[in-house]
């Protein structure tokens, strides 16, 4: 199934009293244990990193459970572009394309992360989210409880993890970093075709 979205909306304001930062309603205090961040080191090989993300693909291909996503996002002359592949079972079952006016990198590499998980998790029977992305660092941003101008996005996100979790106490996340240099075989194929893609910015405060 294939998605294209021309996204350009105005999200809620912020407010320092959001639930999401207060203490003992944080993600931080009730599931901390439900999720986790797989980093690629530099100071490793990238055959044995690139070895380890096969065999989670492969691990995670028997159970249907488990679904694993795998995003990309650029901007091009004021566009910005995210594509993600959601996999189930070992086989690819969507591929969604957004693309959005006006927004900055990190707020476009956000509202991907936010997509994927909201994507995922609206799935029947998945208890488990793998998302794979080479924007690991501005993914870490969700889970920064200092104020920072991009904290907005951090609350959606939040919120739809709360959610998430609260579905089943075993639900769960991983973050898995994939740089693009990797060339990793699943995030090639998005990779190449968020640089491929060339949007016409037109009617772009629509949602089509």
């Amino acid at each position: 199934m294939n998605i294209v979205n021309r996204f350009n909306r105005i999200l809620p304001s912020f407010t320092p009293l959001h639930s999401e930062l207060s203490p003992g309603h944080r993600i931080f205090d009730n599931f901390s244990d439900h999720f986790i961040f797989k980093l690629h080191s530099k100071q490793k090989d990238d055959k044995f990193y690139t070895h380890q993300l096969d065999n989670m693909v492969i691990e995670s291909s028997s159970f249907p459970s488990t679904a694993i996503v795998v995003t990309d996002a650029s901007i091009k002359n004021n566009v910005a572009i995210s594509i993600l592949h959601m996999h189930t079972h070992n086989r690819l079952i969507t591929k969604t394309i957004h693309h959005m006016v006006y927004v900055t990198s990190t707020e476009a590499k956000l509202f991907t992360i936010r997509c994927s998980i909201n994507q995922a998790s609206n799935c029947d029977n998945i208890s488990k989210i793998i998302i794979v992305t080479n924007f690991i660092h501005a993914t870490k941003r969700i889970f920064n409880l200092s104020s920072h101008p991009f904290q907005v996005h951090s609350v959606a996100i939040l919120d739809e993890l709360q959610k998430f979790f609260l579905q089943h106490q075993n639900n769960s996340i991983e973050f898995w970093e994939c740089p693009s240099c990797l060339k990793w075989s699943l995030h090639k194929v998005v990779n190449k075709e968020t640089k491929a893609f060339n949007p016409i910015p037109l009617f772009s405060s629509k949602t089509s």
